[in-house]
């Protein structure tokens, strides 16, 4: 018996315990003798349904789902053919299972995909993505599962650029905060024809959203990597955070000539110093300067005073005021700063606030132009 047909990284009967109600002495189906030769009377499959059964009696998990469809469909079979094991034939297939389970050293996957899931992250995604091209990988498993991890903006170009019954299964099958969120963003006639079409779909048979599922995930699974994490916007939209003001003010013209839609969301995606007061709420601003050199926080403020002012004053009267007072005597013993060294101090301070962000500590406000 050689793997007994089942994967043994899903069934591990370690500490297994027969369980007498779960078996019948007297009706087995093995012909009397030892228990050592009973269980030669029994096929491979006979074997692994028996094990199956005997996994599942004693509560454990299995992960059969992740069989190959025609392998489920074996193991129903054989399970439903069986009926009663006596307790030597019981005995005789844990101990040969066991067996073979300790005999193992090194288990592989067994396939393509498997293979690049154990290699995930040491190698790069290209090769990757052109290797279950090559081959021809079917995803296994729950493909909604799959899908549910997808960015949003993915499912997103889905729910538009597919047909609205495609749309509506998607929609059913996500949670109900991402569906709804999705939809919101969807174009009033598109989002009223998938609501419609979400309530056709109540007499859709399971195989065929099965269906829909894996040809959404292996269509999504054959889409090139992609070379830069953000968008082209978001990449500029950072480079132009961290230069400096004359730079900025610039480049943002000269996209302005070349490209206006292009420079209006590159503007967007701008935050500097002076956004601050707008989009920083108050009760975030100890969490920013606390990870701030203070000789930095007082460098940035120096040179915001003027035409920056407000912004220093909004930070000055969210920290405490024992704080507050101290900066404020550090701020008069400075003197001038230099508009270079001004500006790199303002830029780590947005900085701070873009990292704290993108980690969740803070929310920013949202820019009245993006309502």
């Amino acid at each position: 018996m050689t793997a007994l047909d089942i994967d043994h990284t899903d069934i591990m009967p370690t500490s297994v315990e027969v369980s007498p109600k779960e078996i019948v002495p007297s009706k087995g189906i093995a012909a009397p003798g030892h228990a050592s030769a009973v269980s030669t009377y029994l096929s491979r499959k006979q074997k692994a349904a028996i094990i199956v059964r005997l996994l599942l009696a004693e509560g454990a998990v299995l992960s059969l789902q992740d069989l190959p469809e025609g392998l489920q469909a074996e193991l129903i079979r054989q399970m439903s053919d069986l009926r009663y094991i006596d307790r030597a034939t019981l005995k005789s297939v844990i101990e040969e299972f066991v067996h073979e389970i300790e005999d193992i050293g090194l288990a592989f996957p067994g396939g393509i995909e498997g293979t690049l899931s154990i290699l995930d992250g040491a190698i790069s995604p290209s090769t990757a993505a052109r290797m279950r091209k090559m081959a021809g990988v079917k995803l296994t498993g729950d493909p909604w599962a799959m899908i549910a991890g997808l960015e949003p903006d993915l499912l997103l170009n889905i729910l538009e650029t597919e047909s609205t019954e495609i749309a509506a299964v998607l929609l059913s099958k996500l949670k109900v905060s991402v569906a709804a969120d999705l939809l919101g963003q969807l174009p009033g006639p598109r989002a009223r024809k998938v609501a419609y079409a979400v309530s056709q779909t109540s007499a859709i048979a399971p195989d065929v959203v099965e269906r829909i599922g894996r040809s959404l995930a292996d269509q999504l699974g054959t889409r090139a990597p992609k070379a830069f994490d953000d968008g082209p916007v978001e990449r500029v939209g950072a480079i132009l955070n961290a230069s400096p003001a004359a730079t900025r003010d610039d480049v943002l013209d000269g996209l302005d000539q070349d490209d206006t839609a292009f420079a209006s969301a590159v503007r967007k995606a701008i935050f500097t110093f002076a956004d601050i007061p707008a989009r920083v709420t108050p009760t975030d601003i100890p969490k920013i300067t606390r990870d701030v050199d203070q000789a930095v926080l007082v460098k940035a403020l120096v040179a915001a005073v003027g035409e920056l002012e407000p912004v220093a004053e909004f930070i000055l009267g969210a920290i405490s005021k024992r704080m507050s007072e101290q900066i404020r005597e550090e701020m008069v013993e400075h003197g001038d700063v230099k508009p270079k060294d001004g500006e790199a101090a303002m830029a780590t301070i947005t900085t701070q606030i873009r990292l704290l962000e993108t980690a969740g500590e803070i929310t920013l406000i949202a820019d009245e132009n993006d309502e």
